[in-house]
């Protein structure tokens, strides 16, 4: 059982690391951004092709995909301070299902509906814990989890742009009439987001299912990671993502039960939204 727990460290560290960007984009430009998965998964195809197709190297492939991943999210980010600036956080939230749904119609076009064949940039044991082979992939998402929530802690809290960018995020009239410019902050915010997407996911993709869809819908997990935190807590959000992998490879090992392991996300996030309205719910029966 340790064993399964610990072989869903891996996917754990890619929720967890996708879970803070979520976090980070709903306190500083309110947004739950559906399409956070998607741009990262469209950049790596790009990289597949780029190192497939036109012959270039692996790591000038994976930083131009990581790159394409990054405007792609910069875009949008665009499209939403330009055009929603003052809308609500549905309305900006429901404003990415668009994207998302036409990122993974785009690479169904340009690169066909079957898995991609990456070549994995980061390969083979780190160490053992107590017989179990951790890998260098597990290593290194977790480690990303960890050095992301805690530089963007660090960039918030000790800062000048992190202090603009509270700022923006909690008086966001009061800001501006400051003389901060948001636009260009915003789309910072979703262009940063939008690299360290495409970076977790080019690393994970080989040693996962990697079709479009798969890699788009790693918004679920990412989403149950982020809402345990309340979309406001880093260290929440780091602890969500790990703790959801961890159980996702248990249920795996457990022959009686591993059907329902890709339903877990949802279950988690049932639980939360439960456990979150308790109040209310039980001031309502009584």
């Amino acid at each position: 059982m340790i064993e399964g727990a610990l072989s869903g460290l891996a996917a754990g560290g890619l929720y967890a690391v996708l879970g803070v960007c979520l976090t980070l984009m709903a306190r500083l430009v309110r947004v739950v951004n559906f399409a956070q998965a998607a741009t990262g998964m469209f950049g790596g195809f790009c990289a597949v092709w780029l190192v497939t197709s036109a012959g270039l190297p692996i790591w000038l492939g994976s930083v131009i995909g990581v790159l394409i991943g990054g405007l792609l999210a910069a875009t949008i980010g665009w499209i939403a301070a330009t055009w929603l600036s003052e809308a609500s956080l549905t309305t900006r939230s429901a404003m990415t299902v668009g994207p998302l749904l036409l990122l993974i119609s785009l690479s169904f076009i340009l690169f066909g509906n079957k898995p991609q064949p990456f070549t994995p940039i980061i390969a083979g044991p780190a160490f053992s814990l107590g017989g179990v082979v951790i890998s260098q992939v597990t290593l290194w998402t977790v480690g990303m989890a960890l050095v992301v929530a805690v530089g963007v802690h660090l960039v918030l809290t000790r800062t000048p742009i992190g202090t603009q960018l509270r700022a923006l995020s909690e008086r966001p009239t009061t800001a501006e009439l400051l003389g901060i410019r948001s636009r260009p902050l915003s789309i910072a915010v979703w262009f940063v987001t939008g690299l360290i997407s495409a970076i977790v996911i080019i690393i994970v993709a080989p040693s996962q299912s990697n079709d479009a869809t798969s890699l788009s819908m790693l918004i679920v997990p990412a989403a149950a990671a982020a809402l345990l935190g309340g979309f406001r807590r880093l260290d929440l959000a780091v602890v969500g993502g790990l703790v959801l992998g961890m159980l996702s490879g248990l249920v795996a090992q457990i022959d009686e039960v591993a059907l329902i392991r890709n339903f877990l996300p949802f279950l988690f996030i049932v639980v939360l939204l439960l456990w979150t309205q308790r109040k209310e719910v039980w001031d309502a029966a009584r």
